[in-house]
């Protein structure tokens, strides 16, 4: 029988708070019989990722700088005609390093430098493709609806520090990095955007991409600071293969995962900041279920810790004013097109996962599954077509009235 001593009746966040969960996979390691839980793993996260062996000078940077480093590797069945596509890829997770309240110079600082940290273990671990957080330059303090000092962070996304600071790393380590930032568009009329910007292993740009849907959700009100991208889906041709950016609230949208598969994408990062009380339940089913559903690798992306602000702020919701709204809880995983998936980071540490994959299995999937040739897309086409018209009628069948 399964011990149940890690669930509770109590509210979700005095649970947290009680139990301290620091990963479901600690969890139920911890609790489930081991002749079990080699089936519950496989119920859960279908064919298991294999470990990947780090170099030890990884394990050990890890270990000495304070974040977990793990690596797993997904493999594709072998072909005749084409040498397998192996990719290593990064996902970061990471607390704030400096306090909100001290100088916005400071703070981003510290940021580059955590970050810089991680990325030469990644480099030591011979990853290819990195992606870090959401908004990773600053506290995600769109929360507040204070425009200064949190607009100040806004930075260029083709000369701005730390997209600089990107590109030379980028270079040194002959790495793709996918930067998300708060961006300042100084072309347009100085608009702010939540932006990602792609980084070729050269050191060059070779695109960006900003977040196609924006929650207004309790605290996640972030149209006080920027709206809907206008950028559509684009997929970047890498060395290391085709890539896309879901940014944060945009994973619960199927249309935009949809829409990057449509147009040609391996792997799809989805950047993300969100807290355990709004969305826990979720995050190990939207990036894992888009994966499946558009036959590609997702990468799914969640900051860490709690991060207080100096003024309170309410979310019109009836709820006290608060200073911080909750705890951001990692976890983050990467997803493959045959329904596998790795098991996530801590719940409450900074991170580095990296993972090995073919990008064959791509391929290979569609033509199990055969999900793009059934898709019926000219149907939905014409359907949506309709459903957007304002004199549109949902179809809806009545019994017959006697």
């Amino acid at each position: 029988m399964i011990n149940t001593s890690c669930l509770s009746p109590l509210p979700f966040t005095q649970v947290m708070m009680a139990a301290r969960i620091v990963s479901l996979e600690n969890c139920l390691e911890k609790h489930i019989p081991p002749e079990e839980l080699q089936e519950v793993k496989r119920i859960l996260y279908g064919k298991p990722a294999s470990p990947l062996n780090l170099p030890e000078e990884a394990v050990k940077f890890a270990q000495s700088h304070d974040f977990e480093l793990a690596g797993y590797k997904i493999e594709a069945a072998p072909e005749q005609l084409r040498q397998p596509r192996i990719v290593r890829i990064g996902a970061v997770q990471n607390k704030i390093v400096a306090p909100t309240n001290a100088p916005i110079a400071k703070q981003r600082e510290a940021l580059h430098g955590r970050i810089k940290d991680i990325v030469d273990s990644g480099a030591l671990c011979g990853v290819n493709v990195m992606c870090f957080q959401e908004c990773w330059t600053m506290p995600f303090a769109f929360c507040t609806r204070e425009k200064l000092p949190w607009t100040e962070f806004a930075e260029s996304a083709t000369d701005g520090p730390t997209v600089k600071l990107c590109q030379e790393l980028a270079e040194q380590h002959n790495m793709v990095i996918i930067s998300p930032i708060l961006e300042r568009d100084v072309d347009h009329r100085e608009i702010l955007w939540n932006t990602s910007v792609v980084i070729s292993n050269t050191g060059d740009i070779i695109g960006k991409t900003r977040k196609n849907h924006i929650p207004r959700v309790g605290d996640f009100n972030e149209s006080t600071y920027y709206m809907e991208g206008n950028m559509g889906h684009p997929v970047f041709q890498t060395q290391f293969g085709r890539i896309g950016i879901s940014i944060c609230y945009s994973r619960h949208h199927p249309l935009n995962w949809l829409m990057f598969g449509i147009n040609g994408a391996e792997i799809v990062f989805n950047p993300s900041a969100t807290v355990g009380a709004l969305s826990e339940p979720m995050w190990p089913i939207e990036a894992r279920n888009a994966a499946i559903a558009n036959s590609y690798f997702t990468v799914a992306i969640n900051r860490v810790g709690t991060e207080s602000f100096e003024h309170e702020f309410t979310s019109g919701d009836g709820k006290p004013a608060h200073k911080d709204f909750g705890e951001f809880y990692g976890s983050s995983y990467v997803a493959a097109p045959d329904g596998s998936r790795t098991p996530g980071l801590s719940r409450t540490r900074d991170g580095l996962l990296v993972t090995e994959v073919d990008l064959n299995l791509c391929r290979q999937i569609k033509d199990k599954w055969g999900f793009p040739m059934t898709s019926r897309l000219d149907m939905y086409a014409n359907l949506l077509t309709d459903a957007v018209q304002h004199d549109y009628k949902p179809l809806v069948v009545n019994q017959e009235q006697k």
